[in-house]
């Protein structure tokens, strides 16, 4: 992986003219990300738990930081700590929406707050003011070869994960309980499903920070959403939403010595309220274009 990682880089060099190797690092780390991250959203969105990738962005920080606490900053037990985190808290939203009055959404939401404030509890304690900023906000521009290749894993793992998942995804998007009762591919499914956004989120943290890692998730599919009905469509111009609008967001950033993480999601927040406002399926063409209708 490290060689192919390797290549990758150079050739990012050649066809976008990055003289800086950190640069070509955090502009191939913001590629594989997009990659990921972007369908993953598509699909939260379509099924109306947009609201939840963020709650689950939280719920991976006691994790990730017990694997802090355990070993540093270490790659390998902040991964796990963070899968474990993530997990955890999605099953038990989950037992406790099936076991209880209360609706999975309120569920995590009570989960993520706890777990927010239990993550920054013991980065607080057991690490320094910088480790900290280091896991809210993350460090895109100082990515090494081991997190470039944890990214390209969880990039190629999405996207043979929703190809094997994708009848029975786009079917729960449809209608979830017409596929509950016809096929036992919807818990596995949803299930599935949500073993990849907790390891997009995952690999998002490392390089985003767990406040802005979610938005790498969302903001892309939010904004094909007004340009497009069809889903293929709609996954194409979220992937390269993602690609343009962190790449864009890495070069403001360097230009004005801003923080790079705020920097990528403002202007991805920036094209989304474009697209709201002109975008095919935006509020202007809503309310000014004539709609056509159907003729017999």
């Amino acid at each position: 992986m490290g060689t192919g990682i390797d290549a990758l880089l150079t050739w990012l060099g050649t066809v976008s003219g990055l003289e800086f190797d950190f640069m070509r690092r955090a502009a191939l780390g913001c590629l594989l990300l997009a990659l990921g991250s972007a369908p993953v959203g598509v699909f939260l969105m379509l099924r109306r738990m947009s609201l939840m990738g963020d709650s689950m962005s939280h719920a991976i920080l006691p994790g990730a930081a017990i694997g802090y606490w355990l070993a540093g900053l270490s790659l390998p037990a902040m991964t796990l700590g963070g899968v474990l985190g993530g997990l955890v808290v999605a099953a038990a939203a989950g037992v406790v929406a099936r076991h209880t009055v209360m609706r999975e959404d309120a569920a995590l939401a009570g989960f993520y707050l706890v777990s927010l404030a239990l993550g920054v509890l013991i980065l607080s304690v057991r690490g320094s003011q910088v480790d900290l900023l280091h896991v809210l906000f993350g460090s895109v521009l100082a990515l090494d070869g081991s997190v470039l290749t944890l990214l390209g894993a969880v990039a190629l793992l999405t996207v043979m994960g929703l190809a094997l998942l994708w009848r029975p995804l786009v079917m729960e998007c449809v209608d979830p309980a017409f596929l509950r009762g016809i096929s036992p591919w919807g818990a596995v499914a949803h299930h599935g499903f949500l073993a990849l956004v907790v390891i997009n989120l995952v690999a998002a943290f490392h390089a985003l920070g767990t406040l802005m890692a979610v938005g790498m998730m969302v903001l892309p599919a939010a904004s094909a959403r007004f340009w497009f009905r069809r889903l293929q469509p709609m996954l194409v111009a979220a992937v390269a939403t993602a690609a343009v609008g962190s790449l864009l967001g890495l070069w403001w950033s360097y230009v004005t010595d801003w923080p790079t993480s705020p920097a990528i999601v403002l202007l991805l927040g920036g094209w989304y309220a474009v697209s709201m406002l002109v975008g095919r399926y935006g509020w202007w063409r809503q309310r000014r274009v004539p709609h056509r209708h159907l003729k017999g």
